[in-house]
């Protein structure tokens, strides 16, 4: 964990283009890449009609932008990564649970705006 970023789950809600409801769960620092994680809840990826990933992944880039990057500010390091995830349910970090519907997308922080990265 980064110090200065939050380590407990913020109740309020995060504005999202898709309108669904996603709540920020927590930030991870990952020291050995230089990467900083960032995990939302997002219930309605998961359940009997799911969203699929096409229709939350301008979700994912609008977290970056909006909500990631501008927590930066709080850290000592500049993350050369920044990683999106959003899970339908609460989900401890580095646990398989193949049943829990997860999605990860990962971008690189340059000149104020998150940059998709293939991984």
């Amino acid at each position: 964990m980064t110090p200065g970023l939050a380590t407990a789950q913020e109740e309020s809600v995060v504005a999202v283009p898709s309108g669904m409801p996603v709540t920020f769960y927590d930030a991870l620092w990952d020291d050995s890449a230089a990467v900083e994680r960032f995990r939302f809840l997002a219930p309605e990826i998961g359940g009997f009609a799911p969203r699929g990933f096409d229709e939350v992944s301008a979700d994912m880039q609008h977290l970056c932008d909006s909500f990631a990057l501008s927590r930066l500010g709080e850290v000592e390091v500049i993350p050369s990564l920044i990683v999106i995830s959003l899970m339908a349910e609460p989900v401890a970090y580095g646990e398989s649970r193949p049943e829990i519907r997860q999605y990860f997308e990962a971008y690189s922080p340059r000149n104020g705006a998150c940059v998709w990265e293939a991984f």
